[in-house]
């Protein structure tokens, strides 16, 4: 069935239930980037299979909203759907709310699964709608009825994390967080973030493919005793005795819903509407009172303690070694023996998988060549599976998730002659690179504040790229983490407004996108640390831990001055220090010319 047939057949439930537009975002129930594929609500009815994007449907029109990184793959697979594609950001393209408030009917209905929006968006949405004495329509999920082989919510068996990976156990993280509750008189503190909830009870799963997440909520009480709501069935009993242990009660996933209900009238409860969903907040009693303040577990998890930055430089290594040994497999066969971007994607996982403590991929990797590395989140499919060929380039963004924490590293790859052009471009990003990672700053500083330094290279060409600079990393969690990130402008949905702390990782990855011709992507993960504190302040810089060697062949340094070059020598013997002990002798040579000063 195509997406035209299921768009129509939306429409026939959407007349069944008196909706006059119905709202479906990329979301699941715990406001996750990445969503299982029970909840792929959004890929099933469009066929457009981003993992970022909106679909809007009223009886006559549809549209689909997605980002920058987007727009190629979201025009090539909504071609003949009937499905508008909204563009956005661009100069007058209308918002979602803006498309909703002009089609909706004077009066009329608005539905959308009320798991999958999040409260502030929700009470926004009333807010615009009731100019027209609209009324929203939240307890129906649509999908249920179309699609008759939806797979299941997941419930794979969690896993324990052990003190001498997070560094601190989650007593002491309760703890912390009931003295953040009592300084702002909260009673209870309701959770439902899934990288939040595994980092606070020391948790790990498999629910979300490359996300070592729990399908969870949990409320928090201030005084004592909280509750944890889950599959009861993917809990082991070295994680009932640690959660008894903590006053932690264990109820089922979906009773969250009844359990809020019945919170005390006139408690004050803690949530972050952004995070929260909206069937859960419109389950609160009348009484009482909300603090809609950012969780505050949010800020203490990006803030890596020493445990887990020690155990991140040891995960860089082993993910160093992997990406190392993968670029000079490539380089040898390239044009020898058939290989192509899904090929050197699995090439490559099976390189990491030989590393101790690898678990599994930290995202899915974009292997991408030439023209289709032009897009920024390219996902190679059977059907657009690109021959390399001894030339050009080959964007290879991936990453692993160890017992010693989260990667994500970038290397495009020069596999033989490429334009003079290309090259320029080349050279000019992994400047912008070493200019962010060896900023020095004053604490205070933003990541809004720092972009331009990878930026500017780009932008004196009138060049530039549709995304941001870099995002914070979780560890042993989600490969995109706030509230820490570097971009120069602010984005509502993104959390990554927050001060640089001390122990906070973030990516470093600039990079050119040229359609129809190629792409260009370096990628390094900076840890925020304390440099000199003297009469201006505390002066502030970062360490580089992705170890793993940039492509001199597309260098030319005619477009590097003396300092850029001093950069790139010095992170080159770090790297064929820290590398060189765990390869083969043949691999120890070839990488000593690979790291060799300019």
């Amino acid at each position: 069935m195509d997406a035209k047939k299921r768009i129509e057949n939306l429409r026939r439930e959407m007349a069944r239930e008196g909706m006059d537009i119905y709202l479906v975002p990329t979301a699941d129930f715990h406001e996750s980037e990445y969503a299982g594929e029970h909840f792929a609500v959004r890929k099933f009815l469009s066929g457009f299979t981003g993992s970022a994007g909106t679909l809007v449907v009223t009886q006559t029109e549809a549209g689909l909203w997605t980002d920058g990184r987007y727009y190629l793959q979201a025009e090539r697979q909504l071609a003949g759907s009937g499905i508008t594609l909204y563009r956005m950001g661009e100069e007058g393209v209308p918002t979602t709310e803006e498309f909703i408030l002009e089609k909706l009917p004077e009066g009329g209905t608005l539905g959308f699964d009320g798991r999958v929006i999040n409260s502030r968006m929700g009470e926004n949405l009333e807010e615009r709608i009731a100019e027209k004495q609209a009324k929203i329509s939240y307890g129906k999920d649509l999908a249920d009825a179309l699609w008759p082989d939806r797979p299941g919510l997941p419930a794979e068996p969690a896993f324990f994390l052990e003190e001498r990976y997070s560094g601190k156990s989650s007593r002491e993280k309760l703890s912390d967080l009931r003295q953040a509750m009592a300084e702002e008189q909260a009673d209870y503190f309701i959770l439902t973030s899934l990288d939040d909830i595994a980092w606070l009870f020391n948790l790990r799963g498999h629910d979300i493919p490359c996300n070592p997440v729990v399908l969870a909520y949990a409320v928090i009480a201030r005084e004592s005793g909280s509750c944890l709501f889950l599959e009861e069935s993917v809990l082991n009993e070295e994680i009932r005795q640690e959660l008894a242990g903590n006053q932690i009660q264990v109820h089922p996933y979906d009773s969250i819903y009844h359990y809020v209900g019945e919170l005390p009238e006139e408690s004050r409860i803690w949530l972050c509407k952004a995070r929260v969903n909206y069937a859960i907040y419109r389950n609160l009693p009348k009484g009482t009172a909300v603090i809609d303040k950012p969780n505050p577990t949010t800020l203490a998890k990006a803030v890596k303690n020493p445990v887990e930055i020690e155990n991140l430089r040891h995960s860089h290594i082993k993910d160093g070694v992997a990406v190392t040994k993968f670029m000079y497999w490539l380089k040898k066969n390239v044009g020898k023996q058939p290989i192509t971007e899904i090929s050197a994607a699995d090439y490559l996982e099976g390189l990491r998988r030989e590393q101790e403590g690898f678990i599994e991929p930290s995202f899915h990797t974009i292997s991408a060549y030439n023209a289709n590395a032009a897009m920024m989140h390219y996902s190679a499919s059977e059907e657009s599976n690109a021959e390399l060929k001894p030339e050009g380039l080959l964007l290879v963004d991936s990453g692993g998730q160890y017992y010693e924490g989260t990667t994500d590293i970038t290397r495009t790859f020069i596999l033989g002659p490429i334009p003079v052009e290309w090259k320029k471009h080349y050279t000019l990003v992994a400047k912008g690179m070493l200019n962010l990672a060896n900023a020095k700053f004053l604490y205070g500083c933003k990541g809004r504040t720092l972009d331009i330094l990878c930026r500017a290279p780009l932008w004196n060409l009138g060049i530039d790229y549709r995304c941001g600079t870099g995002h914070g990393v979780g560890y042993l969690l989600n490969v995109h983490e706030g509230p820490n990130g570097f971009r120069w402008k602010k984005v509502p949905e993104r959390e990554d407004g927050a001060v640089l702390e001390e122990g906070m990782v973030t990516t470093d990855e600039p990079g050119v996108y040229i359609e129809n011709s190629h792409g260009i992507r370096i990628e390094n993960e900076l840890v925020c640390r304390k440099a000199e504190k003297n009469e201006y302040g505390q002066f502030m810089q970062f360490e580089v831990i992705t170890c793993a060697p940039i492509d001199l062949e597309g260098i030319d340094t005619a477009y590097l001055n003396p300092e850029d070059i001093r950069q790139l020598n010095e992170y080159h013997q770090m790297v064929y220090e820290k590398l060189s002990p765990y390869l083969e002798p043949e691999e120890v040579t070839w990488l000593r010319e690979q790291t060799r000063a300019l």
